[in-house]
């Protein structure tokens, strides 16, 4: 164990055109390894570790600006570049207009 709590970056995108209508459903796009849902089996592939969300996980104990790449992850995110989607676990967003 390495710390009590656990915090995490989540990253979510929606489809509305106002996102701060309280009526906006907001989506999360789950990473491959990046812990997220306590009913999800832990993903396991020794010795290996996927990078992306090992980064995740310490960007939590810090600020964005600490870690000014999850700014242009999230952008290229929002143009829904393949390369970057081929990173996440789902992509709620697949066959839709981008979030």
């Amino acid at each position: 164990s390495i710390t009590k709590e656990r915090t995490e970056v989540i990253l979510q995108g929606t489809s509305s055109l106002d996102p701060n209508d309280p009526a906006a459903v907001w989506e999360e796009l789950d990473f491959k390894c990046k812990p997220g849902n306590l009913k999800r089996r832990p993903c396991f592939i020794s010795p290996y570790h996927y990078r992306l969300d090992w980064l995740m996980w310490f960007a939590a104990f810090q600020t964005y600006e600490q870690n000014e790449w999850i700014i242009h992850l999230a952008g290229k995110l929002l143009a829904q570049e393949e390369e970057t989607l081929s990173l996440m676990a789902t992509n709620p967003f697949a066959g839709r207009a981008p979030p």
